[in-house]
């Protein structure tokens, strides 16, 4: 299968691309670079992988390398932490529906050439901001209160996206909504503003790398947004990569949705002690004071993921510890080259 796969430079992406190409797929991957500077990864010489430098709104260049693919993966996007939502929410409103657009009008082309069989939408968990059903089933969105959030109402609209088009063109699609990817790789975005928790200025998109980056940095109480009840499904983005491939290569995943994510609920203050328990073992008693929450920091995100498991198979495997086996190393090393 050839796929092209816009954003590839982005967190999840780095992830689903490596996740492809081991499974025997060609990917051409998109991206301007415009979240994370320049980055390189270590499948960039892969035989199967070809990298184009460029804009996912550039209509004509999306027809270009949509043309001959079996799948376009619509992954391309602004996205950041929830303080990036206040900075940038006409922004991120305004320019990823210029993303959506000119990527669905490629691939609807596509189709109707012959080539393209299905568009692929990575959506978010963002849609069911304003939900109270838990746990939330695929098509709470459609039934519960739209999101509050910029960031998260056009995560919904790219969902009507993907059902506008096979309505009126026929275009096939499969929805794919992450639940709180937990990872690697991920940089210091070229436009994050400057936020302080603490005496830490924070440096990440994701609150387990920032809260292990408190933690090595030896903050002490160390600072949570919230009183820390706040619940969240902590996936690792091998886990969800490997979701969106199975979803990817599975012909019932057509004109469907799915949520992605581990089963696991687990509080901000239930990781706040993991990952101090992990980086100080009994040496130090943990400590925290709570900072106010930001303004759309839902308090439940709570996912039912029996439709991933029963049609796709799919189960989210990896252990909150064993992702903080594998961050909190990352951490000290990015720390320690003066990258974060």
């Amino acid at each position: 299968m050839r796929v092209l796969v816009t954003g590839a430079a982005g967190f999840i992406c780095g992830y689903l691309v490596e996740e492809l190409l081991a499974a025997g797929h060609e990917v051409v991957g998109l991206d301007n670079f415009s979240k994370y500077g320049r980055v390189a990864k270590s499948y960039d010489g892969h035989p199967r992988y070809r990298f184009v430098e460029g804009d996912a709104k550039d209509g004509a260049l999306l027809a270009e390398l949509a043309e001959g693919a079996d799948q376009v993966v619509a992954a391309a996007a602004m996205i950041g932490g929830i303080s990036y939502f206040h900075e940038f929410a006409f922004d991120l409103l305004a320019e990823n529906e210029r993303i959506l657009a000119a990527t669905f009008e490629a691939a609807i082309r596509a189709h109707r050439a012959g080539s393209l069989r299905r568009i692929v939408v990575l959506s978010s968990s963002m849609v069911f901001e304003s939900t109270s059903q838990f746990p939330t089933p695929e098509g709470a969105q459609l039934t519960s209160p739209p999101p509050v959030s910029t960031y998260g109402f056009q995560k919904l609209a790219s969902e009507y996206f993907a059902r506008g088009a096979w309505e009126q063109y026929r275009l096939p699609y499969t929805i794919l909504r992450p639940f709180n990817c937990v990872g690697i790789g991920e940089r210091r975005a070229v436009r994050d503003t400057d936020v302080m928790s603490g005496n830490v200025k924070l440096a990440l998109s994701h609150v387990v790398p920032d809260l292990v980056q408190k933690v090595v940095k030896g903050q002490d109480p160390l600072h949570i947004l919230g009183d820390g009840t706040q619940v969240r499904h902590y996936t690792y983005g091998g886990d969800l990569a490997r979701g969106i491939r199975m979803a990817m290569e599975s012909d019932a995943a057509v004109n469907e949705d799915f949520n992605l994510s581990t089963a696991a609920s687990t509080t901000v203050l239930e990781l706040a002690e993991a990952v101090w328990s992990k980086v100080h073992a009994a040496e130090r008693p943990f400590r925290y004071v709570s900072d106010p929450p930001f303004e759309h920091d839902v308090q439940l995100r709570v996912p039912d993921v029996r439709k991933a498991r029963e049609v796709l198979g799919f189960e989210a495997v990896t252990t909150l510890g064993q992702m903080l086996d594998e961050v909190i190393p990352w951490i000290r090393a990015e720390l320690e080259a003066g990258r974060l």
